[in-house]
């Protein structure tokens, strides 16, 4: 057991499938107590607490719209009563992310994504806010996009939300860092999961050729990355984004 275990319960957004199942498991194999959060993949979600338990761990799968205010209050309270206070948060969980061209974005499009990646992060740093502060510290983690530095025309409104959600980190770090809170964002580039599935051969080819550690990012990398995060190595590491994208991005 690690030292992750002393922390306290972590809580994953979007954690029935994709990036957000690998991040509960690897957080609950490094010690944590590991809330899977899910909005409409039950199964799913109960598949990744039988597999942590299968492990030796401690999950429990919660429901709940993460983008409903009320529901993220139940959604902490009802952790806080099963697990125990929440010392880690994942924001994982997103919505569809379609292409537009601008030309034909909506401000209905964008308030599609602020609402995944602006009010629901907002709604959950303040329902987990105060037990943090109470209990001296906490790690908040957001799963960004290296889409800031791609600037993908067809998915300008995804784009703008992902930038105004690692402004919140920047402005969260600030503010909860005198309570021993860090704040943090990984940021990956095209990590194949399940809803990428169609992806051709021939994209996956495009997309490896312009990666200089000349490889698709797996899951696990980014677990990886909160994993540190959210361990006790990271204490000193706050505002900061965190690119996983085997160098895809660089100048």
């Amino acid at each position: 057991m690690s030292h992750a275990a002393t922390t306290g319960t972590a809580l994953v957004t979007g954690a029935s499938r994709g990036l957000g199942a690998v991040i509960a498991r690897r957080l609950a194999a490094d010690g944590h107590p590991v809330a899977v959060g899910h909005r409409t993949g039950a199964e799913a979600a109960h598949g990744v607490v039988a597999d942590i338990r299968a492990g030796g761990g401690t999950a429990r799968a919660f429901a709940a719209d993460v983008t409903d205010e009320a529901a993220v209050a139940d959604l902490v309270a009802e952790v806080t009563t099963h697990l125990g206070p929440i010392a880690t948060l994942v924001v994982n969980a997103t919505g569809p992310q379609p292409e537009v061209d601008p030309a034909a974005v909506t401000w209905d499009d964008h308030l599609d994504q602020l609402t995944f990646f602006v009010k629901s992060p907002t709604l959950l740093m303040q329902a987990v806010l105060p037990a943090m502060r109470e209990r001296g510290g906490g790690r908040i983690i957001q799963i960004g996009s290296d889409v800031l530095e791609r600037a993908l025309p067809q998915m300008s409104a995804y784009v703008a939300a992902k930038a105004a959600q690692h402004s919140l980190t920047e402005c969260w770090a600030r503010a909860l860092g005198p309570y021993g809170i860090t704040v943090n964002t990984v940021a990956p580039g095209w990590i194949p999961v399940e809803r990428h599935a169609g992806a051709s051969p021939e994209s996956l080819a495009a997309y490896t050729a312009d990666v200089p550690l000349g490889r698709m990012g797996r899951p696990e990398d980014i677990a990886a990355a909160v994993a540190f995060l959210a361990s006790p190595q990271a204490a000193f590491v706050t505002g900061e984004r965190i690119k996983v994208n085997g160098g895809h991005t660089l100048g």
